[in-house]
């Protein structure tokens, strides 16, 4: 029976049905980390919920200090409030000294007014509310939640899941083939965490304010909960598959598609296309340079790497080709007069099968 803890040696041989029960097998026991993975983010989805909201709650703050937003302006109003509240106050604690010129039935009711006063404002909230997005419907809070934490499963299960599909596929390959994709696949989640966590602290902050702020003053501008993790996601996402391009060159160098010299020669073209993704991500002229600027490193970082693997790879070949000559009985020119002496034997034969025919 096939088993998940190690992939299967190139060298042994299954029947379809053992095949197909070895997929079983890595399917489940991929669905059960999953499950228990998911099992985790849905019992801290309040923090996964706190990272996802942050940097909304970070713009947030900013239009709050200006005034600017729905949010602001509902802060503004409440700040304004409580300061016409204190003044209230303290006004009628002015009042309710001797000497004010109130007579003493009228001070009698101050303190009462007063106090009721301190119990109504009591009930102001002290802090900004509204930095979180909003739902629209009865189940969202629920599907919203269920979807996130899904989300943080299937990216903390990746490294797994990626075993689990090595070690399906590792079996068709040779140890050559092995001993080239086994970097790659290792360097795919770490790639993809970098990704990641640049895109949630470069990108998505860069997007949410381009975002919330863009013709803001035309709009009344409330953030749907299901819309901005949508949003986020896919921020994230797409920047965890851009930071794949080391695997990518390597992969295409090692196969043939293309050479390090070729890389090195189109580096101003690669530069513009660094440039060209950066574009299209949103975000300000500074961030269009933090953007740009990694994905030039990645293209470099992918050029060396491949030029490593490249002279490892020769250093293999050379050694390989000298063992194989220093087992050879003869040295290779030896060979040469033999086959010298066939061409020339060729030459008689056919010389002396022509010439009876034609003294004839």
């Amino acid at each position: 029976m096939a088993t998940t803890i190690r992939p299967i040696g190139h060298e042994d041989r299954l029947s379809l049905v053992e095949h197909l029960d070895e997929l079983r097998t890595r399917l489940i026991v991929s669905g059960v980390v999953l499950a228990i993975v998911f099992g985790f983010c849905l019992w801290q989805n309040h923090e996964l919920l706190h990272v996802l909201n942050k940097p909304l709650q970070t713009q947030t703050k900013k239009q709050v200090a200006k005034g600017e937003g729905t949010v602001g302006q509902a802060v503004l109003a409440q700040q304004s409030l409580l300061k016409l509240s204190g003044d209230t106050r303290a006004a009628l604690e002015a009042l309710q000294r001797p000497g004010s010129g109130l007579s003493a039935g009228a001070r009698a009711q101050l303190p009462g007014l007063i106090a009721k006063m301190k119990q109504d404002v009591a009930k102001i909230p002290r802090h900004p509310v509204g930095d979180n997005p909003v739902t629209l419907g009865v189940g969202e809070p629920f599907t919203t939640t269920i979807t996130v934490s899904l989300l943080f499963a299937l990216v903390l299960s990746l490294p797994l899941i990626l075993y689990e599909v090595y070690g399906f596929v590792v079996p068709a390959l040779s140890p050559d083939e092995k001993r080239a994709i086994k970097p790659l696949l290792t360097a795919v989640p770490f790639l993809f965490a970098a990704g990641v966590l640049f895109g949630y602290f470069v990108v998505l902050p860069a997007a949410v304010r381009f975002f919330v702020n863009f013709n803001a003053s035309e709009f009344n501008v409330l953030v749907q909960a299901s819309q901005f993790y949508k949003f986020a996601a896919t921020v994230l996402l797409a920047m965890g598959l851009v930071f794949q391009v080391p695997v990518v060159i390597l992969g295409a160098t090692r196969a043939g598609l293309v050479t390090v010299e070729r890389l090195r020669k189109s580096r101003r073209y690669a530069i513009v296309a660094c440039a060209a993704v950066a574009a299209f991500l949103p975000g300000d002229a500074i961030t269009l340079v933090l953007e740009t600027v990694p994905l030039y490193v990645l293209y470099e970082a992918s050029i060396l790497v491949a030029a490593l693997a490249g002279r490892k790879a020769a250093k293999r070949e050379q050694g390989a080709g000298g063992s194989m000559g220093s087992q050879a009985p003869y040295p290779v020119q030896n060979a040469e007069p033999s086959v010298q002496q066939q061409t020339d034997d060729s030459v008689h034969q056919i010389i002396d099968h022509v010439d009876p025919d034609h003294t004839s």
